[in-house]
């Protein structure tokens, strides 16, 4: 008998020590607001899921296999927090694609070397700019607006924000210098094949990058190519951050200019940004784009309940110039050359 409890204490012992070694989360985040939306002449009352950050719930985990080396894991997916309606389709209307685990699905193998993931996730040239967006990529005011092929004629480009099926490989730190290398396979479909790097510096108050990245946007593998050169500065009163952009696709490019500021007051953070788009060559039918600009001006304000929940307000407007649509958000629908502008009231809470 005492034989029988001591075995069954070492076994005990044992899978106690197993499971020290690895770990897993379940973390999300929950956002919902009140939106008004006014595009042209047309109007929307509405509840929106992206104020601050997207909702979204997810599973990280990590193993250490010893060595130093370890495996690790990371499952998240969107979710409307004003509907209750779970996971996402993504992609073009060629590529669209019911997804559950639209905003990340990974696994990876972590040691002194980097690491190196394979799965779905965000690409390079998305990070290179967003890192710098005082808006978040969300909300209202989200330079996302503009980050769309189709301005400049690739519709079927599918990599803009994530890719699928691809291999990245990510520096370990190295005095403040940092670096990932991406490939996406296309397996055979346009709009999916994709290459891409980013590289910069982050210590202290400073973060700057540039990063590059390439698509074959049809059938012919014509290239759909996105370049970023973004940094912010910290300066304890106020942040300072922005980015210069360009998409190209044949004869048509989209230059991109956002710059903004956030200043912390206590549990409040104010933000101001603005972005300036401008249009330069020609489409597939050989018609001037020179005329299709835009310029977006956003303003926001957070104030911190706790670590992890937040109220917030924000509010956006974008001129658009000649046959450009952008709009702060959908619907009604965008119009040609009219102003789009929005407001937007909202709680988020983390978990």
């Amino acid at each position: 008998m005492k034989k029988s409890l001591l075995v069954l204490a070492a076994l005990g012992a044992f899978a106690g020590a197993a499971s020290a070694q690895s770990s897993v989360t379940l973390f999300g985040i929950v956002d919902v607001n009140a939106r008004y939306t006014k595009n042209g002449d047309l109007k929307v009352k509405s509840l929106s899921t992206d104020g601050i950050n997207s909702s979204r719930l997810g599973f990280r985990g990590i193993e250490d296999l010893g060595g130093g080396l370890k495996a690790g894991f990371w499952l998240e997916t969107s979710f409307g927090a004003d509907t209750g309606s779970g996971g996402t389709t993504s992609g073009n209307s060629t590529n669209s694609t019911n997804r559950f685990w639209h905003r990340r699905s990974t696994v990876s193998l972590l040691g002194n070397f980097g690491e190196i993931r394979l799965g779905r996730e965000l690409t390079a040239t998305y990070t290179g700019f967003a890192d710098y967006d005082v808006m978040g990529t969300n909300g209202v005011g989200d330079v996302g607006h503009f980050n769309n092929p189709t301005t400049v004629g690739a519709p079927l480009v599918d990599t803009v924000t994530r890719a699928d099926n691809m291999v990245s490989y990510y520096t370990p730190a190295m005095g403040g210098l940092y670096a990932r290398a991406s490939v996406a396979a296309g397996e055979g479909t346009p709009g999916k094949k994709h290459i891409a790097g980013r590289i910069g510096y982050a210590a202290g108050p400073l973060d700057v990058s540039g990063s590059y990245g390439t698509t074959d946007a049809n059938a012919a593998e014509d290239k759909y190519k996105k370049g970023n050169i973004g940094a912010s500065y910290d300066f304890g009163v106020v942040k300072v951050l922005g980015f210069v952009s360009q998409a190209k696709f044949l004869n048509a490019k989209q230059n991109v200019i956002d710059v903004g500021v956030s200043v912390p007051v206590g549990a409040s953070t104010f933000r101001a940004g603005y972005v300036r788009v401008d249009a330069k060559g020609t489409n597939a039918a050989n018609q001037s784009i020179d005329a299709n600009d835009a310029n977006q001006f956003a303003l926001g304000y957070q104030y911190d309940l706790s670590k992890r929940t937040a109220l917030y307000s924000t509010y956006a407007q974008i001129k658009n110039k000649g046959a450009a649509a952008f709009t702060v958000a959908t619907p009604p629908a965008a119009v040609a050359g009219q102003k789009s502008q929005g407001f937007e009231a909202g709680i988020r809470h983390s978990f």
